[in-house]
């Protein structure tokens, strides 16, 4: 039998880490994402040790994982002045290392970057030195996961090569890894459905599948290659199920850790998406 990923998505923590641990597992789900604080601001959160112990306790009994997404102001690219300077994304990237960590986390996924006006060569050195100050004292286990991006707010962050560039040019390689969103890919152009064998042949020369953690699995309410980031449901997009399901069976994507941020379903839950996704694989055996 070939091995299959960890499914899920999504997940408020409302009522805390270990209700959100729980809310997944009822929902079918053997992997949850979740933001570790306050998704729209970059203020730090005090860990609540119990809660974060009984969201790992809950999850190494049930056979779960879960990956912590950042918040969305977080930028890497962000220089050492200005109004949310590299400080503050270096304090708040710590504060969700440290709850992730204490929730048995595998990593916090953290967008690329966007560069606005800076020459691309500073805002590299930015992503990168911003890691580095991030990492220097880290010695966790939760990893830091580097999104691609869509290009909707620039063409930063659009490919593999700058991935698993600035991941080699950081001092810590080894506390790095990568989160793949095959929306974001579709719409940065990178990944073709009908060419999934380029996608796959570029990684592998690359050396990005290795480092692939975590996985971001959302259709697209648009077209190939218009740089737009909207997500749709599973098999209710341009991509759909048929080239997804082709996608997700191949190797690299079969040991990582998978999460939807696509709407909900009726019952307030992703259960029938979960279900769904489960059985491509179910097929096989």
């Amino acid at each position: 039998m070939k091995s299959s990923p960890k499914i899920g998505a999504h997940v408020s923590i409302r009522g805390g880490y270990g209700r959100a641990a729980r809310f997944a597992w009822e929902s079918g789900a053997a992997c949850f994402q979740y933001f570790p604080k306050n998704p729209r601001s970059l203020k730090l959160k005090p860990l609540d040790v119990r809660d974060a112990e009984d969201c790992a306790d809950f999850c190494r009994k049930h056979q779960m994982v879960s990956i912590a997404h950042t918040p969305y102001p977080t930028n890497m690219a962000a220089g050492a002045a200005g109004a949310s300077p590299r400080k503050v994304m270096v304090e708040s990237l710590c504060n969700d290392l440290e709850i992730a960590e204490a929730c048995g986390s595998l990593g916090i996924v953290v967008h690329f970057g966007t560069f606005g006006a800076l020459e691309p060569l500073q805002g590299y050195q930015n992503i990168i030195q911003c890691m580095n100050e991030t990492l220097d004292s880290w010695e966790g286990r939760a990893k830091l996961l580097i999104e691609n991006q869509a290009g909707n707010h620039g063409r930063e962050g659009m490919t593999l090569e700058e991935l698993v560039k600035v991941r080699e040019l950081s001092r810590y390689p080894g506390k790095i890894g990568f989160c793949f969103d095959t929306c974001h890919a579709f719409a940065a152009g990178i990944w073709n459905p009908e060419q999934t064998e380029d996608l796959l042949g570029r990684g592998t020369e690359l050396g990005y599948w290795p480092h692939l953690v975590a996985v971001h699995l959302n259709d697209s309410v648009f077209p190939y290659g218009l740089r737009r980031d909207r997500h749709a449901g599973i098999g209710q997009g341009h991509i759909g199920e048929k080239k997804l399901r082709e996608l997700m069976l191949t190797e690299p994507f079969r040991r990582t850790a998978v999460a939807m941020e696509t709407a909900k379903g009726p019952d307030g839950t992703h259960r029938g998406e979960i279900a769904a996704v489960r059985k491509w694989y179910e097929a096989e055996d």
